[in-house]
């Protein structure tokens, strides 16, 4: 946004943000939102507790400076702070309670983290933000080279650097972080954590806009069905895959994923027994941090499903008064027969061409089948004797298919992919050329296997009668999916 004299007078006019530094009662409000919402890290409170605890803070108040200081109950200042006109507290129902509940508004939580910045801090680190930007430049850099060998060579490097870093360790120099270089990790941590709840707020408010402006749509919609969904399945499509949607649900699998969670955990109570650490008295709800962001991921759930089911709503409404439209139209049409039926009219009054159509549907057609030709022979067979040798008959033989295919589903239980020269090493031929051929059939019938004719490969077994024999075929890989039946 540019910042000329007309954008901010407009941006000091309509943003809550703005109006609440500027307010009249900024310190009692930002001082009581911020230690009933930020500092226990609470997402929403019902309103008997809130109303309680401003009263609390309005009594400490009074007696300080006066009762005619705050003269408004605590129920009228809640109220006035949930407006419209002002925006600093969200008013909502919950699904499952009649009370009513409040959050803090994503202006209202930019505002308050503007002045707790304003504070000075006793130590200010910036070696962790220095090498925060080096990681973060080499994975822009890393992930959007495309060169194999200049990725293979910063790779090399960098596992030259462990080997040396393996090396300086087994030798006995280990270099350990001095209690600055911890607390300035710790530091960012701690923001990036507490920060990472406040963009939750902005991602659920945002969801919650789509939410009210697919209801304000719903009631005023005159047209088509169609259309209107349309419109809202592109404008969730455009929040989804939007660089906001997708590190979000890039930031919700990683942080469903029960090892990681795990490892965080062990993480933070190991941080949190240092010594440096624990001289900068840190908040132990920090030990349960990944649980608020868990809860607060699931708020924007739930207001996506809320979403899905004003859809479902308007369908079922939608479908029901179609319903009632035909109804009525066919109730209307039995009224004008029941008046018609003393004196019906005069002449053909409707006409059928028959009781029934004559459906011919393209699929009932009989496919063509072409004429069977006999061939006939005049000549005459006479009984006679010949001596035929019966060895062939008794040296036929049948090649297992369903064996071969349980060889290859078992060697791939063990890995992704096996070459047929790497099967025949574990399974040697018992058929000689039978059992290739049949290999060679169910990989031709495998829609996951890959037959190269560009690379053979030669495959030897051996035969109890011809010893030795050797067979170049094209290079066959089996993988897992879907396999011959």
């Amino acid at each position: 946004m540019p910042l000329d004299y007309a954008s901010l007078e407009a941006l000091r006019r309509t943003h809550p943000a703005w109006r609440l530094l500027a307010a009249e009662h900024a310190p009692l409000i930002v001082s009581f939102l911020h230690a009933s919402f930020l500092v226990p890290n609470v997402r929403s409170l019902p309103e008997q507790e809130l109303v309680a605890r401003l009263d609390d803070h309005l009594f400490h108040l009074r007696e300080r400076y006066g009762p005619k200081a705050f003269p408004r109950s605590a129920s009228q200042y809640l109220e006035t702070w949930a407006t419209d006109e002002h925006g600093w507290l969200r008013r909502y129902y919950a699904a499952d309670r009649d009370e009513p509940w409040f959050d803090l508004t994503p202006a209202t939580e930019k505002a308050i983290t503007f002045l707790v910045s304003l504070e000075q801090r006793q130590f200010v680190g910036t070696e962790s933000r220095l090498v925060m930007v080096f990681e973060l430049l080499r994975q822009i850099a890393e992930g959007t080279e495309r060169d194999a060998q200049a990725r293979l060579a910063e790779l090399e490097k960098r596992r030259a650097a462990l080997d040396d870093e393996i090396r300086r360790v087994r030798e006995g120099h280990v270099a350990v972080m001095d209690d600055a270089q911890v607390k300035d990790r710790f530091q960012q941590v701690v923001a990036t954590a507490t920060g990472l709840l406040s963009d939750f707020r902005e991602v659920d408010a945002n969801f919650r806009t789509l939410d009210r402006d697919v209801r304000e749509q719903i009631a005023t919609w005159e047209h088509g069905k169609g259309e209107l969904l349309e419109q809202i399945f592109g404008r969730r499509d455009a929040i989804a895959d939007s660089d906001q949607g997708r590190s979000f649900r890039a930031f919700w699998d990683l942080l469903m994923d029960p090892s990681r969670q795990d490892r965080l955990s062990t993480l933070l109570e190991r941080v949190l027994s240092l010594d440096p650490v624990r001289s900068l008295e840190p908040d132990r709800r920090l030990l349960r941090i990944h649980y608020d962001w868990l809860e607060a991921g699931e708020v924007a759930q739930r207001t996506i499903a809320r979403l899905s089911e004003q859809l479902r709503r308007f369908l079922d409404d939608k479908a029901w008064l179609e319903n009632r439209r035909i109804m009525g139209i066919l109730r209307e049409v039995e009224q004008h027969a029941l008046a018609v039926r003393a004196s019906p009219p005069e002449g053909a009054f409707m006409e059928l061409d028959d009781f029934a159509p004559d459906l011919s549907l393209p699929m009932e057609r009989p496919l063509f089948s072409p004429p069977f030709k006999p061939r006939l022979d005049d000549r005459v067979v006479v009984e006679g004797e010949g001596d035929v040798a019966a060895d062939a008959l008794f040296e036929q033989f049948h090649v297992d298919r369903q064996r071969l295919l349980s060889n290859v589903r078992r060697a791939l239980q063990t890995r992704p992919q096996i070459s047929l020269a790497e099967l025949l090493d574990e399974s040697p031929l018992e058929q000689g050329v039978a059992e290739l051929v049949t290999y060679l059939t169910l990989a031709a019938e495998d829609r996951s296997a890959l037959i190269d004719d560009t690379s053979p490969q030669l495959v030897v077994w051996n035969d109890s009668v011809r010893g030795a024999r050797r067979a170049r075929i094209p290079r066959v890989v089996f993988t897992r999916g879907v396999t011959p039946s």
